[in-house]
Protein backbone atom coordinates (compact mmCIF):
# COMPACT_ATOMS: atom_id res chain seq x y z
CA UNK A 1 0.00 0.00 0.00
CA UNK A 2 1.30 3.28 -1.10
CA UNK A 3 0.14 6.91 0.46
CA UNK A 4 -0.54 10.24 -1.22
CA UNK A 5 -1.61 13.73 0.21
CA UNK A 6 -4.67 14.56 -0.83
CA UNK A 7 -8.25 15.87 0.55
CA UNK A 8 -11.34 16.16 -0.67
CA UNK A 9 -13.00 19.30 -1.54
CA UNK A 10 -15.55 21.49 0.60
CA UNK A 11 -19.29 21.50 -1.13
CA UNK A 12 -19.43 25.43 0.13
CA UNK A 13 -16.95 28.40 -0.78
CA UNK A 14 -14.56 28.17 1.67
CA UNK A 15 -10.87 29.05 1.88
CA UNK A 16 -9.97 25.05 2.70
CA UNK A 17 -10.14 24.68 -0.74
CA UNK A 18 -7.48 26.76 -2.05
CA UNK A 19 -5.46 24.43 0.40
CA UNK A 20 -7.40 21.26 -1.55
CA UNK A 21 -6.22 22.46 -4.76
CA UNK A 22 -2.55 22.71 -3.76
CA UNK A 23 -2.67 18.98 -2.31
CA UNK A 24 -4.33 17.61 -5.32
CA UNK A 25 -1.80 19.48 -7.32
CA UNK A 26 1.19 17.53 -5.54
CA UNK A 27 -1.21 14.43 -4.78
CA UNK A 28 -0.91 14.37 -9.01
CA UNK A 29 3.20 14.38 -8.71
CA UNK A 30 3.49 12.03 -6.20
CA UNK A 31 0.76 9.69 -8.08
CA UNK A 32 3.26 10.12 -11.55
CA UNK A 33 6.10 9.14 -9.70
CA UNK A 34 4.47 6.06 -8.13
CA UNK A 35 3.17 4.91 -11.14
CA UNK A 36 6.16 5.25 -12.85
CA UNK A 37 7.82 3.11 -10.62
CA UNK A 38 4.83 -0.25 -9.96
CA UNK A 39 4.22 0.23 -13.86
CA UNK A 40 0.69 -1.34 -13.68
CA UNK A 41 -0.74 -2.79 -16.42
CA UNK A 42 -4.25 -1.20 -15.20
CA UNK A 43 -5.24 1.81 -12.89
CA UNK A 44 -8.55 1.37 -11.54
CA UNK A 45 -10.67 4.08 -9.82
CA UNK A 46 -13.72 3.59 -7.79
CA UNK A 47 -14.55 6.70 -6.92
CA UNK A 48 -13.87 9.01 -3.55
CA UNK A 49 -11.21 12.04 -4.11
CA UNK A 50 -8.49 9.92 -3.83
CA UNK A 51 -9.32 8.40 -7.37
CA UNK A 52 -9.06 11.47 -8.88
CA UNK A 53 -5.24 11.90 -9.18
CA UNK A 54 -4.14 8.32 -9.69
CA UNK A 55 -6.49 7.79 -12.81
CA UNK A 56 -5.81 11.43 -14.09
CA UNK A 57 -1.91 10.59 -13.70
CA UNK A 58 -2.07 7.23 -15.40
CA UNK A 59 -4.13 8.58 -18.16
CA UNK A 60 -1.38 10.96 -18.59
CA UNK A 61 1.26 8.20 -18.54
CA UNK A 62 -0.94 6.47 -20.86
CA UNK A 63 -1.65 3.38 -18.64
CA UNK A 64 -5.39 1.93 -19.14
CA UNK A 65 -7.71 3.15 -16.78
CA UNK A 66 -10.98 1.92 -15.70
CA UNK A 67 -13.56 3.50 -13.16
CA UNK A 68 -16.24 1.98 -11.52
CA UNK A 69 -19.25 4.16 -9.49
CA UNK A 70 -21.45 2.30 -6.97
CA UNK A 71 -24.20 4.84 -6.76
CA UNK A 72 -27.06 5.89 -8.42
CA UNK A 73 -25.66 9.50 -8.22
CA UNK A 74 -22.30 9.83 -9.71
CA UNK A 75 -19.85 11.54 -7.45
CA UNK A 76 -18.06 15.08 -9.23
CA UNK A 77 -14.42 12.94 -8.94
CA UNK A 78 -16.19 10.20 -10.80
CA UNK A 79 -17.73 12.64 -13.58
CA UNK A 80 -14.46 14.22 -14.36
CA UNK A 81 -13.06 10.99 -14.58
CA UNK A 82 -15.71 9.54 -16.69
CA UNK A 83 -14.53 12.14 -19.90
CA UNK A 84 -10.90 10.92 -19.91
CA UNK A 85 -10.85 6.60 -18.81
CA UNK A 86 -10.86 4.01 -21.07
CA UNK A 87 -13.53 2.52 -19.43
CA UNK A 88 -16.49 3.69 -17.01
CA UNK A 89 -18.86 0.78 -15.47
CA UNK A 90 -21.78 1.72 -13.69
CA UNK A 91 -23.96 -0.27 -11.26
CA UNK A 92 -27.48 1.70 -12.13
CA UNK A 93 -28.85 2.09 -15.69
CA UNK A 94 -29.62 5.66 -14.30
CA UNK A 95 -26.08 6.70 -14.42
CA UNK A 96 -25.45 6.37 -17.71
CA UNK A 97 -26.46 10.55 -18.45
CA UNK A 98 -23.51 11.60 -16.46
CA UNK A 99 -21.29 10.11 -18.38
CA UNK A 100 -22.03 10.96 -21.52
CA UNK A 101 -18.70 11.85 -23.13
CA UNK A 102 -17.33 8.60 -21.47
CA UNK A 103 -14.85 6.26 -23.76
CA UNK A 104 -17.06 3.22 -23.03
CA UNK A 105 -19.99 2.54 -20.88
CA UNK A 106 -20.61 -0.51 -19.34
CA UNK A 107 -23.59 -1.30 -16.95
CA UNK A 108 -21.82 -4.06 -14.48
CA UNK A 109 -23.61 -3.87 -11.04
CA UNK A 110 -21.98 -3.64 -7.90
CA UNK A 111 -19.88 -6.63 -6.89
CA UNK A 112 -21.29 -8.74 -4.39
CA UNK A 113 -20.51 -11.18 -2.22
CA UNK A 114 -20.56 -14.74 -3.96
CA UNK A 115 -22.06 -16.94 -1.37
CA UNK A 116 -25.79 -14.73 -1.31
CA UNK A 117 -26.32 -16.77 -5.06
CA UNK A 118 -25.44 -20.25 -3.10
CA UNK A 119 -28.26 -20.43 -1.10
CA UNK A 120 -32.03 -21.19 -1.73
CA UNK A 121 -35.18 -19.42 0.00
CA UNK A 122 -36.87 -22.80 1.41
CA UNK A 123 -33.06 -23.81 2.35
CA UNK A 124 -32.24 -20.71 4.18
CA UNK A 125 -35.56 -20.36 6.38
CA UNK A 126 -35.13 -23.93 7.92
CA UNK A 127 -31.87 -23.16 8.55
CA UNK A 128 -32.97 -20.20 10.67
CA UNK A 129 -36.06 -22.10 12.36
CA UNK A 130 -38.65 -20.03 11.04
CA UNK A 131 -41.88 -21.28 10.41
CA UNK A 132 -44.74 -20.35 7.97
CA UNK A 133 -44.85 -16.17 9.36
CA UNK A 134 -43.49 -14.01 7.02
CA UNK A 135 -40.36 -12.91 8.02
CA UNK A 136 -38.52 -9.26 8.42
CA UNK A 137 -35.40 -8.34 8.46
CA UNK A 138 -34.02 -5.21 9.50
CA UNK A 139 -30.52 -3.19 9.59
CA UNK A 140 -28.97 0.38 9.61
CA UNK A 141 -25.68 -1.33 8.96
CA UNK A 142 -22.93 -2.17 11.19
CA UNK A 143 -22.94 1.26 13.38
CA UNK A 144 -26.39 1.19 13.14
CA UNK A 145 -29.11 4.27 12.87
CA UNK A 146 -30.33 5.95 15.77
CA UNK A 147 -33.38 7.25 14.31
CA UNK A 148 -34.48 3.83 12.11
CA UNK A 149 -33.99 1.94 15.67
CA UNK A 150 -36.15 4.41 17.60
CA UNK A 151 -39.12 3.65 15.19
CA UNK A 152 -38.27 -0.10 14.53
CA UNK A 153 -38.57 -0.72 18.67
CA UNK A 154 -41.96 1.32 18.57
CA UNK A 155 -42.87 -0.66 15.81
CA UNK A 156 -42.05 -3.69 17.74
CA UNK A 157 -43.66 -2.65 20.85
CA UNK A 158 -47.06 -0.86 20.25
CA UNK A 159 -47.91 -2.93 16.80
CA UNK A 160 -50.90 -5.50 17.21
CA UNK A 161 -49.41 -7.56 14.19
CA UNK A 162 -45.85 -8.91 15.94
CA UNK A 163 -47.19 -12.33 16.57
CA UNK A 164 -48.07 -12.84 13.15
CA UNK A 165 -44.19 -11.97 11.98
CA UNK A 166 -40.81 -12.99 12.47
CA UNK A 167 -38.08 -10.33 12.79
CA UNK A 168 -34.78 -9.71 12.86
CA UNK A 169 -33.30 -6.27 13.72
CA UNK A 170 -29.52 -5.79 13.82
CA UNK A 171 -29.14 -2.55 15.75
CA UNK A 172 -25.25 -2.15 14.61
CA UNK A 173 -23.03 -2.63 17.36
CA UNK A 174 -22.56 1.12 18.75
CA UNK A 175 -26.16 1.15 19.72
CA UNK A 176 -26.73 -2.34 20.74
CA UNK A 177 -26.58 -2.10 24.32
CA UNK A 178 -28.24 1.11 24.43
CA UNK A 179 -30.82 -0.70 22.65
CA UNK A 180 -31.34 -3.86 25.04
CA UNK A 181 -31.43 -1.69 28.05
CA UNK A 182 -34.71 -0.21 26.24
CA UNK A 183 -35.76 -3.05 25.85
CA UNK A 184 -35.52 -5.10 29.16
CA UNK A 185 -36.83 -1.75 31.20
CA UNK A 186 -39.67 -1.48 29.08
CA UNK A 187 -40.43 -5.05 28.86
CA UNK A 188 -41.27 -5.32 25.30
CA UNK A 189 -39.95 -8.67 24.73
CA UNK A 190 -40.53 -11.49 26.44
CA UNK A 191 -40.55 -15.53 25.99
CA UNK A 192 -44.53 -15.00 24.27
CA UNK A 193 -42.40 -12.96 20.96
CA UNK A 194 -39.79 -15.19 20.85
CA UNK A 195 -40.36 -14.65 17.05
CA UNK A 196 -38.45 -11.43 17.20
CA UNK A 197 -34.56 -11.51 17.79
CA UNK A 198 -32.50 -8.36 18.38
CA UNK A 199 -29.19 -8.30 17.43
CA UNK A 200 -25.94 -6.08 17.01
CA UNK A 201 -24.74 -7.63 13.59
CA UNK A 202 -26.01 -10.03 11.32
CA UNK A 203 -22.93 -12.60 10.09
CA UNK A 204 -24.72 -14.85 8.28
CA UNK A 205 -26.34 -12.41 5.75
CA UNK A 206 -26.36 -15.09 2.98
CA UNK A 207 -29.40 -16.65 5.14
CA UNK A 208 -31.12 -14.04 6.49
CA UNK A 209 -31.56 -11.73 3.01
CA UNK A 210 -32.19 -14.99 0.88
CA UNK A 211 -34.95 -16.20 3.93
CA UNK A 212 -36.31 -12.35 4.21
CA UNK A 213 -40.16 -11.54 2.43
CA UNK A 214 -39.31 -8.14 3.14
CA UNK A 215 -35.82 -5.90 3.93
CA UNK A 216 -35.76 -2.52 5.72
CA UNK A 217 -32.70 -0.58 5.34
CA UNK A 218 -30.90 2.06 4.47
CA UNK A 219 -30.02 2.72 1.09
CA UNK A 220 -25.93 2.14 0.89
CA UNK A 221 -25.22 0.92 -2.93
CA UNK A 222 -23.90 -2.67 -1.65
CA UNK A 223 -27.09 -3.04 0.22
CA UNK A 224 -29.71 -1.85 -2.29
CA UNK A 225 -27.44 -3.84 -4.75
CA UNK A 226 -27.84 -7.07 -2.76
CA UNK A 227 -31.75 -6.43 -2.63
CA UNK A 228 -32.39 -6.25 -5.80
CA UNK A 229 -29.74 -9.20 -6.90
CA UNK A 230 -32.19 -11.95 -4.73
CA UNK A 231 -35.20 -9.56 -5.77
CA UNK A 232 -36.34 -8.53 -2.25
CA UNK A 233 -39.18 -6.02 -1.86
CA UNK A 234 -37.43 -3.57 1.08
CA UNK A 235 -38.76 -0.03 2.95
CA UNK A 236 -35.54 2.14 2.34
CA UNK A 237 -34.53 5.22 4.90
CA UNK A 238 -32.08 6.75 3.22
CA UNK A 239 -29.58 8.40 5.21
CA UNK A 240 -29.36 12.27 4.74
CA UNK A 241 -25.52 12.07 6.26
CA UNK A 242 -24.02 10.99 3.10
CA UNK A 243 -21.90 13.14 0.09
CA UNK A 244 -24.82 14.48 -2.46
CA UNK A 245 -27.62 12.76 -1.01
CA UNK A 246 -26.60 9.45 -2.32
CA UNK A 247 -28.25 7.09 -0.93
CA UNK A 248 -31.82 8.34 -1.20
CA UNK A 249 -30.94 8.70 -5.62
CA UNK A 250 -30.31 4.97 -4.97
CA UNK A 251 -33.53 4.52 -2.97
CA UNK A 252 -35.47 6.70 -5.66
CA UNK A 253 -34.39 4.07 -8.53
CA UNK A 254 -36.25 0.99 -6.41
CA UNK A 255 -39.29 3.35 -5.89
CA UNK A 256 -39.56 4.16 -9.46
CA UNK A 257 -39.16 0.37 -10.17
CA UNK A 258 -41.81 -0.33 -7.97
CA UNK A 259 -39.42 -2.32 -5.94
CA UNK A 260 -39.51 -0.15 -2.49
CA UNK A 261 -41.00 2.07 -0.57
CA UNK A 262 -39.09 5.21 0.57
CA UNK A 263 -39.01 6.80 3.10
CA UNK A 264 -36.84 9.89 4.21
CA UNK A 265 -35.55 10.44 7.38
CA UNK A 266 -37.03 13.83 7.76
CA UNK A 267 -40.59 11.93 7.00
CA UNK A 268 -39.87 8.89 9.28
CA UNK A 269 -41.79 8.74 12.43
CA UNK A 270 -42.99 5.84 14.69
CA UNK A 271 -46.77 5.64 13.30
CA UNK A 272 -45.21 5.84 9.81
CA UNK A 273 -43.15 3.16 9.98
CA UNK A 274 -45.62 1.07 11.78
CA UNK A 275 -48.27 1.77 9.11
CA UNK A 276 -46.29 1.09 6.05
CA UNK A 277 -45.17 -2.39 7.42
CA UNK A 278 -48.11 -3.80 8.94
CA UNK A 279 -50.13 -2.70 5.42
CA UNK A 280 -46.98 -4.49 3.11
CA UNK A 281 -46.03 -7.89 5.23
CA UNK A 282 -49.90 -9.42 4.57
CA UNK A 283 -50.55 -8.02 0.77
CA UNK A 284 -49.02 -10.71 -0.65
CA UNK A 285 -50.31 -9.57 -3.89
CA UNK A 286 -48.49 -6.38 -3.67
CA UNK A 287 -45.46 -8.12 -2.43
CA UNK A 288 -45.14 -10.53 -4.93
CA UNK A 289 -45.19 -7.64 -7.64
CA UNK A 290 -42.30 -6.25 -6.06
CA UNK A 291 -40.04 -9.25 -5.80
CA UNK A 292 -40.64 -8.97 -9.85
CA UNK A 293 -39.73 -5.33 -10.09
CA UNK A 294 -36.74 -5.64 -7.47
CA UNK A 295 -35.42 -8.76 -9.45
CA UNK A 296 -35.41 -7.01 -12.83
CA UNK A 297 -33.14 -4.31 -11.48
CA UNK A 298 -30.64 -6.91 -9.95
CA UNK A 299 -27.55 -7.40 -11.13
CA UNK A 300 -25.88 -11.14 -10.27
CA UNK A 301 -22.36 -11.14 -12.22
CA UNK A 302 -20.94 -7.65 -11.44
CA UNK A 303 -17.62 -9.40 -11.13
CA UNK A 304 -17.25 -11.17 -13.96
CA UNK A 305 -18.41 -8.35 -16.12
CA UNK A 306 -15.83 -6.09 -14.60
CA UNK A 307 -13.14 -8.65 -14.66
CA UNK A 308 -13.38 -9.02 -18.33
CA UNK A 309 -13.41 -5.31 -18.79
CA UNK A 310 -10.19 -5.01 -16.92
CA UNK A 311 -8.75 -7.87 -19.01
CA UNK A 312 -9.96 -6.69 -22.37
CA UNK A 313 -7.76 -3.03 -21.45
CA UNK A 314 -4.71 -5.26 -21.26
CA UNK A 315 -4.87 -7.30 -23.55
CA UNK A 316 -5.98 -4.05 -26.05
CA UNK A 317 -2.66 -2.14 -24.13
Amino acid sequence: ITFIDVVGFKRSISIKNISAVAKTVIAYIQSKKIIKKFAPDIVIGTGGYVSGPVVAAAVRQRVPTLIHEQNALPGLTSKLLGNIADVVCISFLQSKYAFKNAKKLIFTGNPLRPELFTVKKEEARQFLGLDYRPFIVAFGGSLGAKRLNEALISFIANSSNTHNIQMLFATGKAQYKEISDVIESKGILDNKNSNIKIVPYINNMEYVLNAADLVISRAGAVAVSEITALGKPAILIPSPNVTHNHQEHNARVLEQAGAAIVITEKELSDELLSKTINNLIFDKKSLEQMVENSASLGAIDATQKIYQAICELILLS
